[in-house]
């Protein structure tokens, strides 16, 4: 077996505050973790970067289909539908069907969220009630509005799956290849990440552990980095967001590969059984996303692409 990568042992909260008293009221300690500054910082780069999309309207043919003022309103939505629509759909796809009896002996457990537990398709599903919302009441064409969330949200899809790395968290199979890395395997204290002792304040091992392949990391690359410079390079060089559809298309579509060729690295959730060894969940849930960006690419190359304006001055 060659040589492992060993896991990094960064500390998991970017901020650490320890215990504090307020008069008679003892506080603390408060952890910010890596994984809550990911949401953050992946929502305002991409409201930043879909500000900088309809500031530009040569890219959509002369005429951009939302203000910059309607975009700050649809970042507060999208956080919304980000937050809510990742917990709500972490519940449904995962644990009323496959941990239904804990729901039942404790329904209080769908509300701890600082637990762990967020699915990206009930987060796009948010997110997409979001983007309706938003463009009823603007009146904005919805697939304009889908088209830009779809350009910017690789951008927190790498942040995450970064900070599911430092959590050392969701990592993949067993491996002998050079890029097999030790991952800590032991029991914590109980919360994020679970292989952290937070009243020792160390990553714990059990001793049995075998090189894993880093497949937050490959999640990373290819559903943040390479799927942003895909949709990056459609909309700046061919015009993409000319043909209403064609991003978001390209998005799910790129998102649903991306996510089934990094599913075959990652180990699966250890509840969800019944499914054949030759699918999981993930990939599962990406079959729709298929046959939806497909119509809508194929839809939006039949649209007629207007004519490009003179970009006014400021």
């Amino acid at each position: 077996m060659s040589a492992a990568l060993n896991f990094p042992e960064i500390y998991p909260a970017i901020i650490s505050i320890p215990q504090f008293s307020l008069g008679s009221l003892t506080l603390g300690p408060i952890n910010i973790l890596w994984y809550a500054m990911a949401y953050i910082i992946g929502l305002v780069l991409g409201w930043r970067y879909a500000v900088a999309l309809v500031k530009r309207p040569r890219l959509f043919g002369g005429t951009s289909p939302a203000s910059v003022d309607v975009i700050d309103d649809f970042l507060f939505w999208a956080t919304l539908g980000v937050i809510l629509g990742g917990r709500i759909g972490y519940i449904l796809f995962y644990q009323i069907p496959y941990q239904f009896d804990a729901i039942a002996q404790n329904p209080l457990m769908v509300l701890k969220i600082w637990e762990g537990g967020m699915a990206f398709h009930g987060g796009l599903i948010g997110v997409g009630l979001a983007t309706w919302h938003v463009c009823r009441t603007h009146k904005i064409p919805l697939l304009r509005m889908t088209d830009i969330a779809a350009a910017a949200t690789p951008i927190g899809l790498m942040l995450g799956r970064c900070a599911n790395f430092i959590n050392a968290e969701l990592y993949g199979r067993h491996t002998s290849a050079p890029v097999g890395m030790i991952f800590p395997e032991g029991y914590g204290s109980g919360g994020p990440p679970q292989a952290f002792d937070w009243a020792n304040q160390e990553w714990v091992y059990n001793g049995s552990e075998m090189p894993r392949h880093p497949s937050q990391l490959y999640e990373a690359g290819l559903e943040g980095v390479v799927l942003f410079i895909i949709i990056a390079a459609l909309i700046w060089w061919f015009g993409a967001l000319k043909r209403p559809g064609m991003v978001t298309g390209v998005f799910l579509l790129g998102y649903a590969i991306a996510r089934s060729i990094a599913e075959r690295f990652r180990l699966p959730d250890p509840f969800v059984d019944g499914l054949p060894d030759w699918i999981t969940m993930g990939t599962l849930l990406s079959i729709p996303m298929i046959l939806i960006g497909l119509f809508l690419i194929l839809r939006s190359n039949k649209a007629q692409v207007p004519a490009t304006q003179t970009e006014p001055t400021e």
